[in-house]
């Protein structure tokens, strides 16, 4: 990491162009899978000439768009970039090749690609073009922005968010089975936008057949690209009437199930546009880990989790929750309700997965408290 001692009114402009490269970054996510969301902003004589984000599907990355808007104002310009540029050929050219071409004076860059094609090769290759670099600047918000591109890289799964809507006792459906609604209207808003911001929405088989969801994002405009939803179904029992498996030849629909299903149940889903696949047995249903490796070499990098209550146990059981974001409603049912987790076998505080709360802010009259798993 190089040292950012620098001029301080030259700092605070760098400051002020990364934040904003990191915004466009933010407007990406859950867009641009398998890639990262990259903001590139190139500055010249103190103006912005041009900016980008990763383009929806990945392609064209943020750079060479950021450059084309700025055209011959980039020659001896900064470029801030959220992420380390692209140096090896795939179905794009080599973002460092577009920058040493542009003739760009400096870049600005907040994190490294821990891709090992690139990882600190890029920006060796910018140096050796003549080209300043700078390492380093919000390298935290940038790693944790891109935290699901990460996460598939160094461990080869996505990033799990497990999404809750509870009363404060904890509760997410009545005795009987009712849930629908516990939160208000503002508060599955902003589910919605959760959805958009993740590559995938999952849920459990019991909360198809309760709910009939189609888990999707109906916002108006903010994601370009089919929500991805998946289904952890180890026997395949989501009714071929579904809205999941009704749409799935619009909007992709894949089900985590066991091997060893009826052929013709398997073939009907194929006929309706499901992409059944197979992952090993757990005592539970399925193989959580090895069905999350499956949806990562797919190229899904942030997989929303909303239920039920059998596969949020199973998930935190398995140490595989990174994010929770919990919707609770000012309102208590008592203990004859649903949990909002079943059993997973903790026996002392000491085994207990631990978070740490980053937000609590209003859903209307509800709350939306965002935590992360405890270091």
């Amino acid at each position: 990491m190089e040292d950012l001692a620098i001029p301080h009114s030259l700092a605070m402009h760098d400051l002020e162009h990364m934040r904003s490269a990191l915004a466009l970054a933010r407007r990406g996510l859950g867009q641009c899978w398998p890639n990262p969301s990259v903001g590139c902003v190139i500055v010249r004589d103190g103006r912005v000439a041009g900016r980008a984000v990763t383009a929806p599907g990945g392609r064209p990355h943020a750079e060479p768009q950021a450059l084309a808007m700025a055209g011959e104002a980039a020659r001896g310009a900064t470029v801030y970039v959220t992420l380390e540029p692209c140096c090896h050929h795939a179905r794009t050219p080599p973002c460092t090749d577009a920058l040493i071409a542009a003739g760009v004076a400096r870049v600005v860059v907040a994190a490294r690609d821990c891709d090992p094609r690139v990882n600190g090769e890029g920006l060796s290759r910018l140096r050796a073009a003549g080209i300043d670099v700078t390492e380093g600047l919000l390298r935290a918000e940038a790693e944790d922005l891109n935290a699901g591109f990460f996460t598939r890289l160094r461990h080869g799964r996505p990033l799990v968010t497990l999404k809750l809507a509870s009363t404060l006792d904890g509760r997410i459906a009545t005795s009987n089975g009712q849930s629908q609604w516990i939160t208000g209207a503002p508060a599955r808003a902003m589910a919605h936008a959760l959805r958009a911001r993740n590559d995938a929405v999952m849920a459990g088989a019991g909360t198809v057949h309760a709910d009939n969801p189609d888990l999707t994002c109906r916002i108006a405009g903010m994601k370009s690209v089919p929500q991805v939803r998946v289904v952890a179904d180890s026997h395949l029992r989501t009714p071929l009437t579904s809205k999941l498996i009704a749409s799935a030849h619009t909007n992709p629909t894949w089900i985590l199930a066991t091997a060893g299903n009826d052929a013709a149940r398997l073939e009907a889903f194929a006929q309706a546009g499901a992409t059944v696949i197979e992952v090993a047995a757990a005592p539970m249903g399925i193989d959580l880990l090895e069905g999350f490796r499956a949806m990562a070499r797919r190229g899904i990098t942030r997989v929303l989790v909303e239920g039920g209550a059998q596969l949020a146990a199973a998930l935190l059981r398995a140490d595989l929750v990174d994010r929770i974001a919990w919707f609770h409603a000012p309102s208590v049912m008592g203990g004859d309700g649903w949990p909002a987790a079943q059993a997973f076998g903790v026996q002392t505080l000491g085994h207990m997965p631990r978070f740490v709360r980053e937000s609590a802010v209003p859903a209307g009259d509800d709350m939306l408290t965002e935590l992360r798993r405890a270091a």
